[in-house]
């Protein structure tokens, strides 16, 4: 009996002993499989591992504060380069531009934990830029704290010219990582009469400018830098409509007013207005229910302004004129083939202590009398006409012996076409070309504020926007509507459609339209309904309301009001992402 009780057990001790091996091999198979991916999943996310302290990053930021950047750009905002590590290569493609009275720049930079730097300079025009200086030594550690360092750029002096200049910061992680930061600078430098003092250089070249750890450091992006850039852009073109609008309600009175302009005999040319007009409500006042009377079609002689001789033109300006030797010339700013455009300086007529800075508009020695002529009336032609956006005369110069001079307030900034044209932080081949009636006669002021001027030496100044058809009249053709080409027609359906092309090239930042279309083509290229395309950076609302300027039938384009409603509402949608 015992022996087959044994044999039974054996044989279950002896299954249970086969069985083992593979058990095991089945948990040490799972157990190992679970190791693997614990450490595939560290090898993804190494920051997450269990061991590592995620303090140790470098953590590094490299930024321009909100006061730099309002003096570079006129923006309310932080510009970073470097943010938590990552970099803004978009912000680095960039050369931006450095105003000629601005002879520093300022960083914030600071780590968490150690990175050294190594800072370098480049300039590529050396006879108008000196070495650019600094207040840190050229190699070290970055700050721990948030700190600020300075590089000074001085113009040498000795010629004009402009200089571009690259800041090139590298940093080094502990664990050999190596970035390379390339900031372009663009600065305009001209040349001094007296030899200029050498730039002075801090005696403390390591000291760094520590700022407040508990200062308010809200976070920004290049996203809204772009959309602020934007807002910009449809202040400007708000501003333009509202100028235009009023420009129309007063442009009845001075067709009657003007006496250079009408004519009551055949020689003009101009044909019976009709008794048909359009009432608007006056752009100054929304809310006013006054409606004005807006002026009729009119066909417009070629050459009406040579029935004014030069006696009647300096009568008319006669009560705003000083005398010459208050009025200092120094740079010219434009030059054209009868016309020039100073920088001048007007001594005040009480106290000679005091100076105002002021455009001065004269001809040359060779100019014509009706040249002469044309330059005083066109003047004229915002006289009486009271509004923060306009741009009158301000005095005129009209001495016997001496050519007349025009002058207008000074605006810092300049040309609204030359700004634009800034705004793309690229270098422009070609500066000369200025926008037909609204952009070419805008000037800007230091806060940013565009005022319209007359077109007075327009034509001699900005050649490239007239062309002639065989006429014997220059006239901006890219610009004009295809009733004023055709027939001559002009009124303010036409100037709807040229303020579509200005809005169109506020949104190209100065690009000229139709610029493939040869002028002779131009009627017959909008006849066949080709219009501009819609630039990339362009909103679609926006381009829908410059379409509708371009209409074939003047009747089918919007109303000025229609324009001030549409973009006001335009405005305060894409005020709500800023």
């Amino acid at each position: 009996m015992f022996p087959p009780a044994r044999g039974s057990g054996g044989g279950a001790a002896s299954s249970v002993s086969r069985g083992w091996p593979h058990t095991v091999l089945w948990r040490l198979g799972g157990f190992f499989l679970l190791l693997l991916l614990e450490g595939a999943r560290c090898l993804a996310n190494p920051s997450n591992a269990p061991g590592i302290n995620n303090n140790n990053r470098p953590n590094v930021n490299v930024f321009m504060s909100e006061e730099e950047v309002k003096k570079l750009l006129g923006l309310d905002a932080e510009l970073y380069y470097v943010r938590d590590d990552v970099v803004n290569h978009y912000a680095l493609s960039f050369i931006l531009p450095v105003p000629s009275d601005t002879n520093s720049l300022h960083f914030t930079w600071h780590s968490s934990s150690k990175v050294d730097y190594r800072l370098g300079f480049q300039v590529e025009n050396t006879s108008a830029m000196d070495q650019p200086q600094s207040n840190i030594s050229a190699q070290g550690e970055v700050p721990r704290t948030r700190s600020v360092f300075r590089v000074d750029l001085f113009c040498s002096g000795k010629a004009d010219g402009e200089a571009v200049l690259t800041v090139q910061l590298n940093l080094t992680t502990p664990a050999n990582n190596f970035t390379v930061l390339n900031f372009k600078r663009r600065k305009m430098c001209y040349r001094r009469i007296e030899q200029p003092e050498s730039p002075k250089i801090l005696p403390f070249p390591n000291t760094t400018i520590q700022i407040d750890s508990n200062s308010s450091n809200a976070p920004t992006t290049s996203t809204r830098v772009f959309y602020i850039s934007v807002c910009v852009c449809c202040i400007v073109i708000f501003l333009v409509a509202i100028i235009l609008a009023v420009l129309h309600l007063h442009s009845m009175k001075r067709v009657e007013m003007d006496d250079s302009v009408s004519d009551s005999g055949s020689s003009q040319g101009l044909s019976q207005p009709s008794t048909q007009t359009t009432q608007y409500l006056r752009a100054d006042t929304p809310n006013n229910a006054t409606p004005v009377t807006s002026y009729p079609s009119l066909r417009i002689e070629k050459n009406d302004l040579r029935s004014v001789t030069l006696l009647e033109a300096k009568a008319k300006v006669k009560d705003i004129a000083i005398s010459r030797e208050r009025v200092t010339l120094r740079d010219v700013l434009h030059e054209g083939t009868f016309g020039r455009i100073f920088h001048g300086v007007l001594l005040d007529e009480k106290d000679p202590s005091k100076e105002k800075q002021v455009f001065v508009k004269a001809v040359k020695d060779h100019a014509s009398e009706v040249q002469v002529t044309m330059m005083l009336t066109e003047s004229c032609k915002l006289r009486g006409l009271h509004h923060r956006n306009l741009l009158p005369i301000s005095h005129v110069c009209i001495e016997d012996g001496e050519k007349p001079m025009v002058l207008l307030p000074y605006m810092n900034w300049g040309n609204l076409k030359l700004f634009l044209r800034q705004c793309k932080l690229a270098e422009a081949n070609n500066p000369q070309i200025c926008i037909y009636l609204f952009i070419s006669f805008c000037r800007i002021d230091n806060s940013m504020q565009v005022k319209i001027t007359d077109n007075a030496l327009a034509r001699d100044l900005f050649p490239m926007d007239y062309h002639c058809l065989g006429d014997n009249e220059n006239r901006p053709v890219r610009w004009m509507a295809l009733e004023s080409l055709l027939n001559n027609d002009f009124s303010s359906a036409s100037d709807v459609w040229a303020f579509g092309v200005t809005l169109w090239e506020l949104m190209t930042l100065g690009q000229t339209p139709y610029v493939d279309i040869d002028p002779f083509e131009m009627a017959a290229y909008l006849k066949d309904g080709y219009r501009i395309a819609q630039p990339i950076n362009c909103p679609d609302e926006l381009f829908a309301v410059m379409a509708c300027c371009w209409a074939l039938d003047p009747e089918e384009r919007p109303k000025f009001q229609q324009l001030v409603q549409c973009l006001t509402e335009f405005h305060a949608a894409l005020g709500a992402y800023v």
